[in-house]
């Protein structure tokens, strides 16, 4: 690896924050989304495939745990870690249906489901997106390129607009972060 390709990556990222910095009121909006959902009992659940999965499950573990200061627990559920349903519900219903079948069972009317795709074309997010709106659960969509499908099928979007799955990526777990401070700095609990 050269010096170059490394400067290229580092120049990447940050136009990358650059966008992100002005997603600033679009962040803070989502908080207060998140917040809201939480202080009327309702849950966050969030779903992605790969790295998304991953930073889903991460988001969960900082509301059911905490982020940087104590608080209560919060109800955070990623729709990605049961290895049973996952694997269930893709051999009877396909792979399509792994997270909006979890949904269906679990999600409540009231809830919210942050949707992560790099592409905002994952088949399985955007049929998970769809079933929360038919069950009036809220959406949130964190999303890379042009938004893809989710754009617009989400109640928010928040779109790092980056080409790269890695740019997008490592902004996407900035705006994860940001979003656990502006939730710890409302109290939910």
């Amino acid at each position: 690896m050269s010096s170059s390709l490394i400067q290229q990556s580092l120049t990447e990222h940050r136009a990358a924050l650059e966008t992100v910095s002005a997603m600033a009121p679009e962040i803070l909006r989502a908080a207060e989304s998140i917040t809201q959902t939480l202080r009327r009992g309702g849950r966050v659940f969030a779903c992605g495939n790969g790295g998304s999965a991953a930073d889903a499950q991460h988001f969960a573990a900082e509301l059911t745990g905490r982020f940087e200061r104590e608080r209560r627990g919060l109800a955070g559920i990623a729709l990605t870690t049961d290895t049973s349903a996952l694997t269930a519900i893709g051999n009877d219903y396909g792979f399509d249906a792994v997270f909006a079948r979890q949904l269906e069972a679990l999600g409540q009317s009231g809830d919210l489901l942050l949707a992560l795709s790099t592409s905002g074309h994952s088949p399985n997010v955007v049929r998970a997106v769809e079933t929360a709106r038919a069950h009036d659960i809220g959406t949130l969509g964190l999303l890379g390129r042009d938004g893809g499908a989710m754009a617009d099928l989400v109640d928010q979007a928040l779109i790092v607009p980056a080409t790269r799955t890695a740019r997008v990526q490592e902004m996407h777990i900035l705006i994860l972060h940001l979003l656990c401070e502006a939730i710890d700095d409302t109290d939910p609990g």
